[in-house]
């Protein structure tokens, strides 16, 4: 996780809290800094304001998963699915899939 990004990404959201790029941002720099609570936090913050926001519910559910809180990662995946069928998003789509489908494996 690099500070002076997340550092210049609030200063972003500050000028708009409700923007889906800075929103996606910041949580992804947390869960590459592996702070999942954090990045589960604003995650579901851009869920709730851009529920079609693809990129979410694969980082989110990856999220779950490292927090151990899988039947939480199935549902988001499973709700990405949907939302890529919705929006003909093949690659989200497969991707999506794909995540639910080793999560199932593993247990």
């Amino acid at each position: 996780m690099n500070q002076d990004s997340l550092n210049r990404l609030f200063s972003f959201l500050e000028e708009d809290p409700e923007d889906a790029f800075t929103l996606y941002s910041i949580a992804y720099e947390y869960a590459k800094g592996d702070q999942h609570l954090s990045a589960i936090q604003f995650f579901l913050k851009l869920r709730k304001i851009h529920p079609q926001y693809m990129g979410l519910y694969y980082h989110l559910g990856k999220s779950y998963e490292k927090v151990q809180k899988t039947a939480d990662a199935e549902r988001i995946y499973r709700e990405g699915i949907n939302m890529a069928r919705q929006q003909r998003d093949r690659h989200a789509l497969s991707e999506l899939q794909s995540a639910l489908n080793d999560l199932e494996e593993d247990d």
